[in-house]
């Protein structure tokens, strides 16, 4: 089974093009909710985050106190490099996990839908990455309108990811979102044929294909 990593940046319309290919029939692993799932209360993942940070993170409820975390290591990266030793190598073991149990049930190629593939080099781990991008002067304005932050805001979570421009240098395909989501999503089908015709890894100096 081919594994296509699936990525982006944040709103870049990498989730709606992931519902979309869902929608096709394509499995998808979704690594955030594998991440979810790694720091549920009682999980190994998420005592050691207690002992790390502190039990103030959680919630009354044991939780992970999600927003909490979140201003801490999007304003720090050596506390995001910490989290993240403690968080990946579970979510690691689950795509493993995934993976083999899509192989088994006979599916001839599965998304790993994962926002940092390149930023955490897991780029030689798919067969193939896909890139949803769209200009970062849009990416910003649509992370004003649709979380209701500030610029100064969504300044500081764009330049916590790789530039999309980077991406999608970096990609095998891209896939254009600077229309309605409506073309975002007809972009799917002929992907998806191509990946089940033979699409693959882009040869070296040759520019990525584009959808």
């Amino acid at each position: 089974m081919r594994l296509v990593g699936l990525t982006g940046g944040i709103a870049s319309g990498k989730s709606t093009f992931a519902s979309a290919l869902r929608d096709l029939g394509a499995p998808v692993i979704d690594a955030d909710a594998i991440a979810r799932a790694a720091v549920r209360p009682g999980t190994p993942a998420l005592r050691e985050i207690a002992r790390l940070f502190g039990t103030g993170l959680l919630t009354p409820d044991g939780e992970l106190d999600r927003k909490a975390m979140a201003a801490i290591v999007f304003a720090d990266p050596a506390a995001r490099a910490r989290l993240e030793a403690v968080v990946h190598p579970a979510v690691r073991a689950e795509v493993a996990a995934e993976t083999a149990r899509l192989a088994a049930a006979g599916h001839d190629l599965a998304f790993y839908d994962v926002p940092l593939l390149f930023e955490r080099g897991l780029e030689g781990e798919v067969d193939c990455a896909v890139v949803v991008h769209a200009p970062p002067a849009l990416q910003l304005t649509r992370l004003q309108s649709r979380d209701g932050m500030t610029r100064e805001e969504a300044e500081a979570r764009l330049s916590a990811q790789l530039p999309i421009d980077e991406k999608a240098r970096r990609a095998d395909v891209v896939v254009s979102n600077e229309g309605d989501l409506a073309w975002l999503r007809s972009r799917a089908a002929p992907l998806l044929a191509a990946l089940r015709s033979g699409l693959t890894r882009r040869l070296p100096n040759a520019p990525p294909a584009r959808y």
